[in-house]
């Protein structure tokens, strides 16, 4: 029997399998080779053909930026979805609360990053990294032109483009200067890691400049004088930091200045870390003084040059002029260039910021989300739809509204418009019922329409933007890689609450920000925190919670490790004065 005879008689001995089997048939020739035979059904290359099929229909999503929200996004957005492509300047993600501890040398900088490729490579599908700069959106188009940052010698390091589906900006912010003049020139921001690795080096240069022979007292005063402007959470923790620094490490190594050095804080407000609790702030500024750390108030800056700083005094209406040996500027947020232009494309060029929907999506964008800094929700107004959900509860159409007719829509009511928990909450009312009450307090059984606005007409007040913080971006990007996850299954089944202006129901329930606390170390192992519930805590207990909170956080047991290793260097050895 030839090769080819017997190859026959086993493929019609094939047919009386499924369609889905496979055989190989393997047979040794003389010369010592093998010949392979396979047999399968015509049917088999369906399913290679279907797979290669769904794999070209896989949605493109295209990530801007490697912060807080991107990366929170990408942690747990299900890739095998998607063809998901990252564009960043920065490979790596930088816990960025720690900055200020980078800046004196309590925390090195590579304890706090972890590259970018040793997060995406984790996860199950393939995502795609190209370490450049998003330079324009193409909202028309669905496309990004982005710029590479290496130098020219690099082969083929050119402008690309990149073409979506979906498009996530999670880009963050720049610091916000209020075009003061010479505040670009003259002064140290505590935005990115590089601003704090710059900020170290010259605070040692201070130090040397101030010892070098044939100075004057004046002279070596004014390098040593350093200046913060702004009295939020950066600025407070930047200033205890570096007090702590000067006393426990740089005064042991520069002794004949010690008693020159001078630390300032400027605030434009009445009080520092005015966005928390009271008593912190109160606290705050009485730590401070007690570390003859003087804060000032109620200061307005005017300008900066490289030898002074020119300030206005509201309260009494005085410009006065301080010398500085470094100024640190840290006083909030503005729009990236990118994100303008973008704004000008969609219509939103008279916002100071990227307006989304509950849903983080970018008005008049379709395929749009933005997170994060760059962004901010306008959530719906309730008196907008106000007559819609009257008539939506209102089920027997008689003009009037009982507590049992709006009982029976406000789950769906409070998930849709989250300032009326808000609303409740601070009015301490228990229940949405309790709304319906007369102006005496009693209870009403029954509002037409003109109570019913009048129930709800301060709800709206509660509606206010979110703050600018890490844990903000971090829930939002947890939020989307959610309804990213589950976007093919909503389509068909809603999972989100009732659309009162409308017929059925929103695909997904909307944003909602959980406030887990947020802490304030003040130097001299002592922290201020604000914890859920309204409870204030204060001293040492929380320096220690703080420690343990924020290496909890870390997004990798490398830096959690490397992190702790820091701390615990720091106590046995101190800081490094080195100027790296």
């Amino acid at each position: 029997m030839t090769i080819m005879s017997f190859i026959n008689r086993a493929s019609r001995a094939l047919h009386g399998y499924p369609a889905s089997s496979k055989l190989l048939v393997l047979f040794t020739l003389s010369s010592g080779g093998l010949v392979a035979y396979a047999d399968s059904q015509s049917e088999t290359a369906a399913p290679a053909a279907e797979l290669n099929q769904n794999e070209w229909k896989k949605k493109r999503v295209v990530v801007l930026g490697t912060g807080w929200a991107g990366t929170s996004f990408l942690k747990d957005l299900d890739v095998s979805s998607y063809d998901v492509q990252v564009v960043s300047p920065r490979n790596y993600f930088a816990f960025t609360p720690l900055l200020p501890s980078v800046t004196c040398g309590t925390v090195e900088a590579r304890s706090i990053v972890e590259p970018v490729r040793n997060i995406i490579k984790k996860r199950n599908g393939e995502i795609q990294f190209f370490e450049a700069e998003c330079v324009k959106i193409d909202a028309a188009k669905n496309k990004v032109f982005c710029k590479s940052h290496f130098e020219n010698n690099v082969i083929g390091a050119e402008d690309f483009s990149l073409e979506y589906d979906y498009l996530v900006v999670a880009i963050g912010a720049q610091v916000n200067t209020f075009n003061t003049p010479g505040v670009t020139e003259n002064c140290h921001f505590l935005k990115e890691l590089e601003d704090a690795q710059k900020l170290r080096r010259s605070v040692i240069d201070c130090f040397e400049k101030a010892s070098i022979p044939g100075l004057t007292e004046e002279e070596r005063r004014t390098n040593l004088h350093f200046v913060v402007v702004g009295g939020g959470p950066t600025g407070v923790e930047f200033a205890a930091e570096l007090h702590d620094f000067i006393q426990e490490d740089l005064v042991n190594v520069y002794p004949m200045v010690k008693d020159l050095v001078k630390i300032t804080l400027i605030q434009s407000g009445d009080h520092i870390l005015n966005m928390f609790d009271e008593r912190i702030s109160t606290f705050a500024e009485k730590k401070f003084q007690r570390d003859c750390i003087e804060v000032q108030t109620g200061c307005r800056v005017l300008s900066v040059s490289d030898k002074e700083i020119t300030m206005k005094v509201k309260s009494k209406g005085e410009i006065t002029s301080i010398p500085h040996g470094l100024v640190v500027w840290s006083t909030g947020i503005s729009t990236r260039p990118v994100v303008k232009d973008f704004m000008e494309q969609i219509g939103q060029a008279n916002r100071r910021v990227l307006a989304t929907n509950e849903w983080l999506r970018v008005k008049e964008c379709e395929n749009v989300y933005a997170l994060g800094d760059c962004a901010t929700i306008d959530q719906r107004k309730i008196m907008e739809d106000i007559a819609s959900i009257f008539k939506a509860a209102d089920k027997d159409n008689s003009g009037t509204l009982t507590v049992q007719e709006f009982q029976d829509v406000v789950d769906d009511i409070l998930v849709r418009y989250p300032q009326l928990e808000l609303y409740l909450k601070n009015k301490h009312l228990r229940d949405v019922k309790d709304l319906m009450k007369d102006p005496e307090g009693k209870d009403i059984k029954e509002v037409d329409i003109e109570g019913f606005k009048l129930a709800l007409a301060q709800v709206d007040s509660q509606a206010k933007s979110l703050p600018a913080t890490a844990q903000v971006a971090a829930q939002q990007g947890a939020y989307l890689s959610r309804c990213f996850n589950r976007r093919e299954h909503c389509k068909d089944n809603p999972e989100g609450p009732r659309r009162f202006v409308g017929s059925g129901r929103h695909a997904f329930v909307p944003f909602r920000y959980k406030h887990l606390g947020q802490f304030a170390p003040l130097g001299g192992e002592q922290a201020a925190a604000e914890l859920p519930g309204d409870w204030v805590s204060i001293g040492r207990s929380t320096q220690w919670l703080w420690y343990s909170v924020y290496a909890s956080k870390q997004v990798s047991w490398r830096t959690r490790v490397l992190l702790v290793s820091d701390w615990t260097r720091r106590f046995i050895f101190g800081r490094d004065s080195s100027r790296i």
